[in-house]
């Protein structure tokens, strides 16, 4: 992790801490601030906190390239445990955050092209929306919700003892499609954007709909999949080309 050191004492780094320690305070004193309307919470959700919390992501995006990153990232999941159990909840989020986005840097490692990350794309918002509205994570969701509130990543509404939740697999493939887009020299920038912003949409939808839950999963597939449709198409007819060739 020699690079997670060098990384730390970046520009990149201070404000990746400066930003933690912001957001700490703020889940520490979020219950106590003034409340909001519902479309006001949404609103800071989707605008404000959402894409301050994936902005450590992107903050730390270079660690995608670092060596040793499965066992740190096993580190923060017990961590997380740890906390969970001793009801250090901030800790433990953040906790989670850091696991699941260093376990998604590792799996990175497995993709040999970038077509293989867009076929997951493609493939997850199936299963999730199958989990979510006929399979474990529905059922999870409404006859064990305390099984889901403590695996979940929270985003405390201002006001509000309950926040708002996402579950593992949302935040592992929101760092897994970003890290693709960065070694894969796709728009880096556009798709983090276009990542966070589904987060907020799909919450707005479940709002609207007066839904207790969608599944985030197939908004943030678009989220990869739109802003790089033309590298990725590009990427795909040259493979058949390189396939073509070879037989030949």
């Amino acid at each position: 992790m020699g690079r997670a050191a060098s990384v730390l004492r970046t520009p990149r780094g201070a404000a990746f801490a400066a930003l933690l320690a912001v957001l700490f305070v703020y889940y520490a004193v979020a219950r106590h601030l003034p409340g909001l309307p519902l479309w006001g919470e949404v609103a800071f959700l989707g605008v404000v906190l959402i894409p301050a919390i994936f902005g450590l992501v992107w903050l730390a995006l270079p660690l995608w390239r670092a060596r040793g990153v499965l066992p740190v990232g096993a580190a923060f999941a017990v961590l997380a445990v740890v906390c969970e159990i001793a009801d250090l909840d901030i800790v433990a989020d953040f906790s989670k955050l850091a696991a699941l986005t260093l376990f998604a840097f590792w799996f990175l490692e497995f993709f040999e092209t970038v077509l293989w990350v867009a076929l997951v794309a493609a493939i997850i918002p199936m299963v999730d929306i199958f989990s979510v509205f006929r399979g474990p994570t529905g059922h999870i969701i409404e006859e064990r919700r305390s099984i889901f509130e403590t695996i979940a990543f929270g985003f405390p509404v201002p006001g509000e003892v309950r926040p708002a939740l996402l579950g593992p697999p949302d935040l592992l493939f929101f760092a897994l499609f970003l890290a693709a887009a960065a070694r894969w020299g796709l728009r880096v920038g556009w798709t983090w954007i276009a990542l966070a912003a589904s987060f907020g949409a799909t919450l707005a939808l479940a709002v609207w709909l007066d839904i207790g839950g969608l599944p985030a999963l197939p908004l943030l597939s678009l989220g990869f999949l739109i802003p790089n449709a033309d590298l990725l198409w590009r990427e795909l007819q040259g493979a058949r080309r390189r396939r073509v060739a070879a037989n030949e």
